[in-house]
């Protein structure tokens, strides 16, 4: 078994269009909805979605800030392994528009026709705490290191 490092975790997701965002809902369920990552994010350790105010998503990470990410790579049949990763860490809903403007790639515009400007935007913010992947027959975790991080409990 190999460590893998933050940097050679976020070389394998550049090409992960999608995540699952997973949230504590009422009564301890757990709740996930496709995200996308827009494949132009170079992986720090936070992840940025775009979402509106009226999404139970809202809600939820503002009950509960512990929130799960589960991205997917390619695999094939013809020698491609597997890539998982399951990364654990702390949602925080963020709605200013200058950071709103720094995450803001043209494909959003399908999705929210006013840009930065689109009533009820909300920008959440994922801090990583902890990695684990699944790499063909490698697998590990990664701790990330988020001293700094002013979010929920």
């Amino acid at each position: 078994m190999t460590s893998k490092t933050l940097a050679d975790l976020a070389e394998k997701m550049k090409d992960i269009d999608f995540t699952m965002l997973s949230t504590h809902g009422p009564g301890g369920t757990i709740a996930a909805r496709p995200m996308s990552n827009n494949r132009e994010v170079d992986y720090d350790g936070d992840s940025w979605f775009f979402t509106t105010e009226d999404t139970s998503m809202v809600s939820e990470i503002a009950s509960d800030p512990r929130v799960g990410l589960s991205f997917q790579g390619k695999a094939g049949i013809l020698g491609m392994r597997p890539f998982f990763i399951a990364v654990e860490g702390k949602a925080e809903l963020v709605r200013d528009k200058g950071q709103f403007a720094e995450h803001w790639t043209k494909d959003l515009d399908r999705w929210f026709e006013q840009g930065v400007d689109t009533p009820g935007l909300v920008l959440i913010r994922v801090g990583a705490e902890r990695a684990h992947y699944w790499d063909g027959e490698d697998e590990g975790e990664v701790i990330v290191d988020r001293g700094s991080y002013v979010g929920g409990p």
